[in-house]
């Protein structure tokens, strides 16, 4: 059986932002079904990273492939679920947390057009595996800072992507909001949703991860195996003699499942 074609694929890629390099000689292929952490500490170039691959950041040198197709000719944005960092999921437009979550449908179907079945049935599916379908009426602004970023998620989710990204959510998060995105995001995972998950400290999603990715300076200083908060964070962590590469991770062959529609974010 061959493998299917990586998700993301980046080759000697590089990001600069006024002039001033920030990411460099970035090589990294995310495999299907892959949950994948990329942690580092604030400035070391994992937000910027997240952006690069989902093409927000363009890429100054190197190239970039996603699904197997690079991304200069890549169209298939209802694949890629992005919630962004620090965002909230009200606006200036009172809305219902259904409301919000249903927008993330406009990826699967023509504008104007009237909710179908399916996007019913995959709204009301998002719904519960972020546990909100008991809030589903309620106003967004009523929310807490841990229930909007599961709004998100949820919205996310309701475009049914292949391939998953999370910015820090659960940066200024309480524990038990924690602990609500690490059970939707276990969900996930076990339907074999390619993850990426940017986090500065992972906390009740540790156990999910199947893989780390540390950044340090605008390059990856370790590709491995899961590491804990304290190792990620060590002041000596990053230098040469620290430098791992495991190529033969665990995979995984069950089909992706979930998606959502790209978001703006911080860099």
């Amino acid at each position: 059986m061959l493998n299917p074609v990586p998700p993301i694929q980046i080759r000697e890629g590089a990001v600069a932002i006024g002039g001033r390099p920030i990411l460099r000689g970035i090589d990294l292929t995310v495999e299907t079904g892959q949950f994948l952490a990329l942690m580092g500490a604030n400035g070391s170039g994992k937000s910027t990273l997240v952006r690069a691959m989902t093409g927000l950041s363009p890429l100054a040198t190197g190239s970039l492939a996603l699904f197997g197709t690079d991304i200069d000719d890549f169209h298939d944005w209802h694949r890629i679920g992005f919630v962004p960092q620090r965002a909230s999921a009200a606006s200036g437009v009172p809305s219902s947390v259904r409301e919000v979550v249903s927008s993330g449908r406009l990826t699967r179907r023509r504008l104007l057009r009237p909710l179908s079945r399916a996007d019913r049935r995959a709204i009301d599916d998002a719904l519960a595996v972020v546990g909100l379908t008991d809030l589903a009426q309620r106003g967004v602004a009523q929310l807490s800072g841990g229930q909007h970023q599961r709004v998100l998620i949820a919205r996310a989710l309701a475009g049914e992507p292949d391939l998953f990204f999370l910015d820090e959510p659960a940066a200024g998060v309480d524990l038990p909001n924690q602990q609500a995105l690490a059970d939707a995001l276990q969900v996930l995972s076990e339907r074999g949703a390619t993850i990426v998950l940017v986090a500065h400290e992972l906390g009740p999603m540790a156990p999910l991860i199947d893989r780390a990715v540390v950044m340090r300076d605008g390059r990856i200083a370790y590709d491995g195996a899961p590491l804990g908060d304290h190792e990620v964070h060590h002041p000596d962590f990053g230098e040469p003699h620290t430098h791992h590469h495991h190529e033969s991770l665990e995979r995984r062959d069950h089909a992706p499942y979930v998606s959502s529609p790209l978001d703006g974010g911080s860099n």
